[in-house]
This record gives structure tokens, C-alpha cells and sequence, in this order.
């Protein structure tokens, strides 16, 4: 392979790694609810706890969503620059 074509390829993977990483989405972990130690502060607080908790599995489940979209994405893309390339080296590399 040339000089000017590893400059090629090299150029051709770093602006695909670019493109991917723009369009990746981030999924960011739910914040866990703070549960106070001391039982009496829990009794007082059950409402606001509750309701941190109910956040809390509603938050969980768009987290595990959103993995689940972004491992589909991932994984469509992986497929399509391994095609791309598959075809660059068919027309680029075996020619030299």
C-alpha cells in the first residue's frame, strides 16, 4: 500500500469515527433516592420518599430504553462500516 493511499484510508476511518461519535446518544443512570437510616425521619418523610422511588423505577426504565436504542444504533452502524469497509478494500486495496 502507498503512502498516499494509507493517508486515504487513514483520513476515510478517523472522519467515520467523527460522524459516529456525533451521533451517539448518551444514557445517563438514574440518580438513586436517598432512603434516611433512621426510621423515624423515614416515617416522616414517607411521601416524599415514595415519590422519589416511583421517580426513581420510571427513570430506570427510560434508562434501560434508551441502552437498548443506542446497542441497536451501535451495532446497525458497526454493521455498515464494516460493509463500507469491506467494499473500500475490494476497490481500493486489492487493485494496488
Amino acid at each position: 500500500m502507498t503512502q498516499r493511499a494509507r493517508a486515504g484510508y487513514m483520513l476515510i476511518i478517523s472522519s467515520i469515527f467523527l460522524a459516529s461519535e456525533a451521533q451517539a446518544d448518551t444514557c445517563f443512570p438514574p440518580e438513586r433516592p436517598f432512603l434516611p437510616a433512621e426510621i423515624d425521619a423515614a416515617r416522616e418523610y414517607r411521601d416524599l420518599i415514595y415519590e422519589d422511588y416511583q421517580r426513581y423505577f420510571e427513570d430506570f426504565s427510560a434508562y434501560l430504553q434508551c441502552l437498548d436504542e443506542e446497542r441497536a444504533r451501535a451495532f446497525q452502524e458497526g454493521q455498515e462500516v464494516s460493509e463500507e469497509y469491506r467494499r473500500f478494500f475490494d476497490q481500493v486495496v486489492k487493485t494496488d
